[in-house]
């Protein structure tokens, strides 16, 4: 249609923005950081250690880093304009 304008494909080859790391070889599977991610994103299957189980959900909140007793997990920021071009925009890179 002329005049419309419509976002292009989803760039391939780009890994997916972790928002969460968690240091196994510090993590001691204590479950806390599970029990206070709000958004369900971190599990701890039985008798392993925490892993990052649904990253789109992650808002950043910080609150598995901020709990965490073992100093295992890290929240990366956000990318500068990676919400905009996730929703098709041109972003501020």
């Amino acid at each position: 249609m002329p005049g419309s304008v419509e976002a292009g494909p989803a760039v391939e080859g780009r890994p997916p923005e972790v928002p969460v790391e968690i240091n196994a070889k510090w993590c001691k599977g204590c479950d806390i950081c599970v029990a206070f991610c709000p958004k369900e994103v971190l599990v701890r299957p039985e008798g392993e250690k925490a892993q990052v189980a649904h990253p789109e959900k992650c808002t950043r909140c910080g609150l598995c880093e901020i709990m965490c007793p073992d100093l295992a997990i890290v929240v990366i920021p956000a990318r500068k304009g990676a919400r905009a071009q996730a929703q098709g925009g041109a972003g501020d890179a």
